[in-house]
């Protein structure tokens, strides 16, 4: 289990990566995200204040499976 709230999972076949917040007690899905733009948009429509400075913070965001700003599948 992580202790980030942001968890960005592997990449999937076609590309892309599904995003999820841990926030009132569960996971909710912002969306697939295929860019840091993409990314950054879901952040914002969560609410997430500044959302660029915590993609590398991994208080913030957990990337598994790939590394981090990888978006194309594995």
């Amino acid at each position: 289990m992580s202790s980030a709230p942001i968890v960005v999972h592997p990449p999937s076949a076609g590309g892309g990566r599904r995003i999820t917040v841990h926030r009132h007690g569960r996971d909710e899905i912002l969306g697939l995200a295929h860019s840091d733009h993409d990314l950054i948009v879901f952040l914002e429509t969560a609410g997430i204040l500044d959302p660029e400075q915590v993609l590398d913070d991994p208080r913030w965001v957990e990337w598994r499976g790939g590394r981090p700003h990888q978006w194309d599948a594995a």
